[in-house]
């Protein structure tokens, strides 16, 4: 296995470990604002997987990146859903 390949891997394990580690100490009230933050990082989560899908390295790297480019996208929407619905809960309701 090459350097780069082996470097990665520990790269990711490490990132996933502390990810946990980090949002399982989070205060339950402070998730949904964490979420937005979360938001941009997805954002450019998508721009690297389209990035990875388009550069022509093979039909793997290609399949992984549209998967990537997938779940990417759903955690980007899904957290502006979950985020709008909570804005809307402090929203004071109009008198008529």
């Amino acid at each position: 296995m090459s350097d780069a390949l082996i470097t990665g891997i520990v790269v990711f394990v490490l990132a996933t470990y502390l990810g946990a580690e980090l949002i399982g100490r989070v205060p339950p009230t402070l998730h949904t604002p964490l979420m937005s933050g979360a938001n941009a990082i997805s954002g450019i989560t998508v721009v690297g997987a389209l990035l990875v899908a388009a550069a022509g390295l093979g039909w793997i790297s290609t399949v992984l990146g549209f998967l990537a480019v997938v779940c990417a996208m759903m955690n980007v929407v899904g957290g502006y859903a979950v985020t709008d619905r909570m804005l809307q809960m402090f929203k004071k309701e109009e008198k008529k």
